[in-house]
């Protein structure tokens, strides 16, 4: 099974002439994703790869439904394309772009809880649950995606992009396959984290495990720890803590937006006590993911 996205999921890209939309628009049609329609106002009745070009997204549903959207406009016209995807009863929000204004995220989410929407990222490279659907630029060329993606019963929840798709890689090459894997993206709000997508991926009857990737900054991992232990969660995560060097350097940013630790708090050495509290696996080195998961499988 899959969360999120299906084999039934219609996507629309907003922004879609954009030289990096364009780009992925055609990597998602090589791998098969029901790419629908592209919206850039101005630009109707253009084509990219064949996909039309509307002018409002309002236009492209009149003539063909959707269900998801993928966004990849400029940062300030991110809040007008996220709402004006969710007026139109789309339900999956993911936001590639990246610096986004927090107070932007912050209205859009709200907006998007108000019409039971979901929103993935800004800042996200998207989702995909292999063989099943792709929705945003995740793994990138299709041949790349198939190389490093297989079908399984193990999900990826990863604040990188990139990590997203060397921990499928590696789960591959160790013959463990993906049921869903998410790029929930680096900024410092984003629209569905940890929390909101562990309690999913507990429902789902295809997953047996899962793997989140983690960095320093923020309390969200913490707050998992407390959530699982809070709901009684059985599903098996195992965890990866990145950048533990950044301990020994408080005060300092790495990398995205998210990675600030802030007194104690965010701290990795922090997280990976309260993860063990919690019964979540954590993985050492990198190659210990493997071993973890197979203790559990």
């Amino acid at each position: 099974m899959a969360i999120l996205a299906d084999e039934n999921t219609k996507i629309i890209i907003q922004g879609i002439t954009g030289r990096e939309a364009t780009t992925f628009t055609k990597d998602l049609l090589d791998y098969g994703a029901n790419v629908v329609g592209g919206i850039t106002p101005g630009k109707g009745g253009w084509e990219v790869y064949g996909v039309p070009v509307y002018d409002t997204v309002k236009q492209c549903i009149e003539k063909t439904p959707a269900n998801a959207c993928v966004i990849s406009v400029p940062p300030g016209m991110v809040k007008g394309a996220a709402f004006e995807a969710i007026d139109n009863g789309i339900k999956l929000v993911v936001i590639v772009t990246e610096r986004v204004p927090r107070k932007d995220v912050i209205d859009i989410v709200s907006f998007a809880r108000l019409k039971d929407a979901r929103v993935i990222g800004p800042n996200s490279l998207g989702l995909i649950s292999p063989h099943k659907a792709k929705v945003g630029m995740v793994g990138g060329r299709a041949a790349d995606v198939r190389k490093a993606y297989s079908e399984g019963s193990v999900g990826i929840i990863s604040r990188s992009g990139g990590m997203t798709t060397e921990i499928a890689n590696l789960l591959t090459l160790n013959g463990i396959g993906q049921s869903t894997c998410i790029s929930i993206g680096g900024d410092a709000i984003v629209g569905s984290n940890y929390l909101d997508l562990i309690p999913l991926f507990a429902k789902d009857k295809g997953t047996k495990a899962v793997v989140i990737f983690c960095e320093p900054g923020g309390n969200v991992e913490e707050s998992l720890s407390e959530l699982v232990i809070r709901e009684k969660i059985k599903l098996p995560i195992v965890a990866f803590v990145a950048g533990r060097f950044a301990d020994e350097m408080p005060g300092v940013r790495f990398g995205h937006a998210a990675a600030i630790v802030e007194g104690n708090k965010g701290t990795t050495k922090g997280k990976i006590e309260k993860f063990r509290q919690a019964g979540i696996m954590v993985a050492e080195e990198f190659k210990d993911i493997i071993k973890h998961l197979k203790s559990v499988m």
